[in-house]
This record gives structure tokens, C-alpha cells and sequence, in this order.
């Protein structure tokens, strides 16, 4: 079984304050702050490092499933949009919508959407994060 680890370290309160996310295999650090979390400040925030996770797993899972089914993708491209905001009590990730298009070489398009959509409940991010409604779009390019 892969252990993933990544850190965070914050330095001073949470709206003057700042902070840097570092991806444990070196391949991204960023840095992250109030305004790049609750506005449109420089930097990342954790909505988008999940937005990129979720992503990349359904991509890698629905390339999966449609190699196993004899339609091996030519591209696949993900969009995920956290959906992050207000919630009594505090904040909350909302939603996810997961927007996809793929070139599948023989395939039809309801059998790619059927694909994709067991794609998304099978992705291992998709499972982790499965108290969030995550809706999906999938259409053939």
C-alpha cells in the first residue's frame, strides 16, 4: 500500500497571516493565504490542491475503465470545480462538478458516459470524498 504525505505550514493569524503547502515527492510547493483561500489572492488554497486530485484520479480512473472495456483513450481532460463557501457554522466544500471530455476511439457516447459514470464512484478520491454531492459531465470529443 502507497503512503502519500504532503505538509502545511502557517505563520501568524488566520487573515494577516500566511503560509506554504508542499507536495512530499517535491513536485509543488505553493504558497497560501486568507485572500488566495476567501478572495482572489496569489497562491493556492486547499479547494484547488483537492480540485487537482479529484481530477487527476477520475481521469486516471476512467482511462482505467475504458482500457478494461477494449476502448483505450486517446485524451482525456478533467475540470473539477470545488464548490467552497459559507455554511452555518462556519465553511464548507459544497459540492464537486466534474467535467470531462475524452477522444475514445470506438466507443459510442452512451457507453462512454455509462464508463465515466462508474468512473466517478469508483475513484479513489471520489470514495474519500463521497459526503460532498459530485456531479459529473461527460461528453466525447
Amino acid at each position: 500500500m502507497a503512503n502519500r504525505i504532503s505538509d502545511a505550514e502557517w505563520r501568524g493569524d488566520l487573515k494577516t497571516g500566511n503560509g506554504t503547502i508542499k507536495l512530499g515527492s517535491g513536485a509543488f510547493e505553493g504558497q497560501y493565504s486568507y485572500n488566495s483561500r476567501f478572495a482572489e489572492g496569489v497562491g493556492t488554497n486547499p479547494e484547488e490542491l483537492i480540485a487537482a486530485a479529484h481530477a487527476g484520479c477520475f481521469s486516471m480512473a476512467l482511462a482505467a475503465a475504458l482500457s478494461e472495456a477494449g476502448h483505450a483513450p486517446a485524451k482525456i481532460h478533467t475540470i473539477a470545480k470545488v464548490q467552497f463557501g459559507p455554511v452555518q457554522g462556519g465553511f464548507a466544500i459544497s459540492r464537486i462538478d466534474l467535467t470531462t471530455e475524452a477522444s475514445v476511439p470506438g466507443i459510442d457516447a452512451a457507453a462512454f458516459e455509462k464508463t465515466a459514470e462508474g468512473a466517478k464512484q469508483n475513484c479513489p478520491v471520489s470514495k474519500a470524498l463521497k459526503a460532498v454531492e459530485i456531479t459529473l459531465g461527460a461528453r466525447l470529443v
